[in-house]
């Protein structure tokens, strides 16, 4: 089975159990959209809704956290892993974006990727779920999905990204970015499938008989 084949079984199962993908950060605008991805960073999506639920209804601005400042940020964001860090970076972001963007969130990869503690991963998540534009957004767990499946032989997410926008057509990228991740933490686990149990490692290689080492992001 060559790799067009995988990908269309892959799109195919993907599309039965996840025919919609809602955003899993829940955010008010894109401002909050892309304060919850800076925040997801190495740590859950539901600890960060848990977190923000108390948040957002009173500050969701940049002005809002700028007046904050950084020490009450990271009073509110405390149980979040790295918070110290991440403070700082929600407190720069937000006085760049009302220096430099007059308070709004840029719709370019390129000004996207300027603002502190925002990276590519970032820049293509707002993209995708804040201003519709097709963008994959290739954090380790896809990186990971992507070697299992035979989409990628790539050492870095870098070239996983590369990889799956070449292999994909472009207006299936958002959707298929969020299908993947559901798909990984309910079926794929890091720990559990090895690329040997689940419907898409046993579809795409039926005769694959040892777990499949991955090259780590």
């Amino acid at each position: 089975m060559d790799e067009k084949e995988r990908a269309k079984k892959i799109l195919k199962i993907l599309n039965k159990i996840y025919p919609t993908t809602p955003i899993p950060l829940d955010h008010t605008n894109n401002f909050t959209l892309l304060m919850s991805v800076l925040l997801s960073a190495q740590c859950t999506d539901l600890n960060v809704n848990n977190v923000t639920k108390s948040i957002y209804p009173k500050y969701n601005k940049p002005e809002h956290f700028v007046k904050l400042g950084r020490k009450k940020i990271e009073k509110l964001i405390k149980s979040i892993g790295l918070f110290r860090i991440k403070a700082k970076s929600v407190y720069f972001m937000s006085k760049q974006l009302l220096e430099k963007h007059g308070g709004k969130v840029p719709n370019s990869f390129e000004e996207l990727e300027k603002l502190p503690g925002v990276g590519h991963k970032t820049a293509s998540v707002v993209m995708s779920q804040g201003f519709g534009v097709p963008a994959f957004a290739v954090d380790t767990h896809i990186h990971r999905l992507a070697q299992r499946w035979g989409l990628t032989n790539g050492k870095n997410v870098i070239q996983t990204e590369k990889d799956l926008k070449r292999i994909f057509s472009e207006k299936t990228w958002s959707k298929l970015h969020l299908q993947i991740i559901y798909y990984g933490r309910e079926f794929c686990k890091a720990r559990e499938c090895y690329g040997l149990t689940c419907k898409i490692c046993t579809t795409c290689y039926p005769n694959r008989k040892n777990p499949i080492k991955i090259k780590k992001a």
